[in-house]
């Protein structure tokens, strides 16, 4: 299991201390230090089921300055996976990864709860 987060984000936090308490083992990866890879995007948004949107940090500093809230709808999912891939503010956090098909960006308790128990 993966866990994705940045130690300053008020939901890593809470979301590190939910699987703590689930007495739960798993990497950890800080997302500013070592951002994902554009190819490793790409792979959870394909074998995940979820769109490449989802992994972008729509509520971000970074994002506005960038103006991606109209640039996105023109780009690709490879032309946004590498700029995801480019800062790790870009991407929502925090994302688990159970196994390859079982992921989730952001936390909410009920889904991280039906992750770990596939």
């Amino acid at each position: 299991m993966l866990f994705i987060q940045y130690p300053r984000c008020g939901t890593c936090r809470k979301a590190k201390a939910w699987l703590d308490a689930q007495g739960v083992s798993y990497e950890e990866r800080h997302i500013t230090e070592e951002p994902p890879t554009a190819e490793e995007l790409l792979r959870w948004s394909r074998d995940g089921g979820l769109p490449l949107t989802r992994f972008l940090n729509t509520s971000g500093r970074k994002y506005r300055e960038l103006g991606l809230a109209q640039k996105r709808k023109e780009m690709s999912d490879t032309e946004l996976a590498e700029l995801l891939a480019t800062d790790g503010m870009l991407v929502k956090r925090p994302i688990l990864i159970v196994d390859t098909h079982h992921i989730t960006t952001g936390f909410k308790e009920d889904v991280w709860a039906d992750l770990l128990n596939k």
